[in-house]
């Protein structure tokens, strides 16, 4: 029973330590570069070993000149003591920039992984994930601490003064039993006397972790170009300027109040200190006037003393901190991720679906971050292969969590999406989004060649060229020009240009297998004209597809095959154009609105339609 209360005791223990960040930190430092990491290792090892090293050299020197014997031997050996010393901090110096390099760039891959990996993206929406996020990206940029390079240089001369100080303690067991015991107990108690000095981890408070996060949104504002033209059209240079100030500020004060020096701990450490110092050298001292202490290995011993004052600087300190609790969060980062963003993973082939049908059956869905906030109540709805049709409704009616759902990109959390009959979880989800195409309403915007905008994975020119062209953009850019100012020959695209290249790239997908197209706002930067134009080229271009449209204007919705009216995550309103207008309900309101308004030249708002109408086609 006693040995199993030990092990189990044991057991805790080191699973307490494998758990603490700065065990995952030394791990991923292992796994970075495992040579270069024996080699860090390696060096802070022995320098931490040098001073004791040196301080028996130097005894030994001294006693040479007392004894009147030849120095070359003692000579040599403190000399070369004392040049390896001064050779190991450059070298450790060097391994300590590339192996953060190294371990950086792993942090990185392993987010990126975590991020894009999951075949959902609940992680990616998850507010307590978002925190984690936030530190994690920004753990090497230098707006939080020095980039893991640096920290990694701090981290290791803090370890070898640790390292340096234990062994000059115990070099005075030489001497007697008790010295290393007092001398490196009182310089041990530092540590624990200014805990609240050194509680490292009180920087990453959800205070702190907040202030940063205002402190880096502010920053952003100043320096990403969406906001540039309203700063400084408003005159909020100043106001952006000040609040980053302020930001940056409050962190700063946070942090430092977190590792700022007590008054009353730090006396108490002096005094402690100061005890067992008096008590080793009176010691040392009375030995070497009593003649029990010859001259060389006083010099020894009061060397090892002072070194292992050492003990009190070294050790855990902000620069691990600092590293080691992002580092943690990259590494769980990937087990929450995936948790969060998993999917079932299906089997069944998605070639040639839809044939026949996609059906909502009974669907219900609230996301993970709101469980009591449904999005979608009981719907249903069934899309007959190749037709269009229009799903028009209030601001979180939830036409975009239809358009998730139907990518895949969550799960119904009741009630079941149907393709041909099959429910969408049995099918390869690979296979299935081969299958979609769409065009978001925060498409994704590349700085990369027109070519692989269009063609992200791959496709002929020729696709590409007439993908451009179905999408009005024909003489947009030669296909090898990059879409951004940045890059040698590079151009900028207003924002109806961009919208007709992300068209381009679900069309050129269309070309290349895909049978859904999901548009959601598609041309929301044109005029009416223009909108129109594009919606008939759509049309043509994906004749055959199932072709689902968002747009908030009437002109448009109306060509679609069939119109839906969704309000409470139900389907209120089902029908042609015609047959809408001729009921008389919700969608006839709507579109008689727009359409007076649209014949005396007055834009219509949200708030006098009572409805923002978006429409999912």
């Amino acid at each position: 029973g006693r040995r199993s209360l030990a092990a189990d005791g044991e057991g805790s223990v080191l699973e307490r330590l494998r758990g603490r960040q700065e065990w995952v930190f030394f791990g991923v430092l292992r796994r970075a570069d495992p040579a270069m990491a024996v080699r860090w290792w390696a060096v802070l090892v022995l320098r931490g070993l040098a001073p004791a090293a040196f301080a028996i050299a130097m005894g030994v020197l001294v006693q040479a000149v007392s004894d009147g014997r030849p120095l070359g031997g003692p000579l040599t050996a403190a000399g070369a003591l004392f040049v390896v010393m001064h050779l190991l901090a450059p070298i450790h110096l060097a391994l300590s920039w590339n192996l953060g390099d190294r371990t950086a760039a792993l942090l990185y891959d392993e987010l990126t992984d975590a991020c894009v990996a999951p075949a959902g993206i609940g992680h990616l929406e998850d507010p307590e994930l978002s925190k984690d996020l936030q530190v994690a990206r920004e753990f090497d940029s230098g707006m939080t601490g020095p980039p893991l390079s640096i920290s990694l240089d701090f981290i290791a001369g803090s370890l070898v003064e640790m390292v340096a100080g234990l062994a000059s303690a115990a070099l005075l067991a030489a001497y007697a039993w008790w010295a290393p015991i007092v001398l490196a107990g009182a310089w041990l108690a530092t540590h624990w006397l200014l805990r609240e000095s050194a509680i490292w981890r009180d920087r990453n408070t959800d205070e702190v972790r907040s202030a940063q996060r205002d402190a880096d949104y502010a920053y952003r504002l100043a320096v990403d170009p969406p906001a540039a033209k309203e700063l400084r059209l408003f005159g909020l240079a100043g106001w952006v300027l000040d609040r980053f100030i302020d930001r940056r500020r409050r962190l700063h004060e946070l942090q430092y109040e977190a590792t700022r020096m007590r008054e009353r701990p730090v006396l108490t450490s002096l005094l402690v200190v100061g005890a067992a110092n008096a008590l080793v050298f009176w010691s040392l001292a009375d030995a070497a006037a009593d003649g029990r202490l010859d001259l060389g290995r006083t010099v020894t011993f009061a060397q090892a003393a002072i070194g292992a004052s050492l003990i009190a600087f070294g050790g855990l300190n902000w620069a691990l901190d600092g590293a080691a609790a992002p580092a943690a969060i990259a590494v769980r980062l990937h087990e929450r991720a995936t948790a969060l963003g998993a999917l079932p993973a299906g089997s069944r082939s998605a070639d040639g679906m839809p044939a026949r049908e996609i059906r909502f059956r009974d669907v219900h869905f609230a996301y993970p971050s709101a469980p009591d906030v449904p999005v979608l109540s009981g719907l249903d709805l069934t899309i007959p292969a190749g037709s269009s049709l229009a799903i028009v409704g209030q601001n979180g009616a939830g036409k975009t969590t239809l358009a998730k759902l139907l990518c895949r990109l969550y799960d119904p959390t009741g009630g079941v999406i149907e393709v041909d009959g099959v429910d969408l979880r049995e099918l390869d989800v690979d296979r299935w989004r081969s299958r979609v195409t769409a065009v978001f309403q925060d498409y994704l915007r590349l700085e990369l060649p027109l070519r692989d905008n269009v063609a992200p994975a791959g496709a002929p020119d020729e696709v590409i060229l007439a993908s451009l062209a179905d999408a009005g953009a024909a003489d947009l850019a030669d296909l090898d020009t990059p879409l951004a100012r940045g890059y040698p020959g590079g151009t900028d695209l207003s924002g109806g240009q961009w919208q007709r290249v992300a068209l381009a790239r679900a069309l050129c997908a269309v070309r290349m297998g895909a049978g859904v197209v999901l548009l959601d706002e598609p041309t929301a930067q044109l005029d009416v004209r223009g909108e129109v134009e594009i919606f008939d080229r759509i049309l043509a271009a994906t004749k055959g597809c199932t072709t689902i449209l968002v747009s908030h204007r009437f002109s448009t919705v109306r060509r679609a095959d069939r119109i839906c009216v969704v309000e409470g995550g139900r389907v209120v309103e089902l029908g042609t154009h015609d047959e809408l207008l001729a009921a008389r309900g919700r969608y006839a309101t709507m579109f008689e609105l727009q359409a007076e308004r649209f014949a005396r030249g007055v834009a219509v708002t949200e708030d006098e339609e009572g409805v923002a109408l978006d429409v999912l086609t």
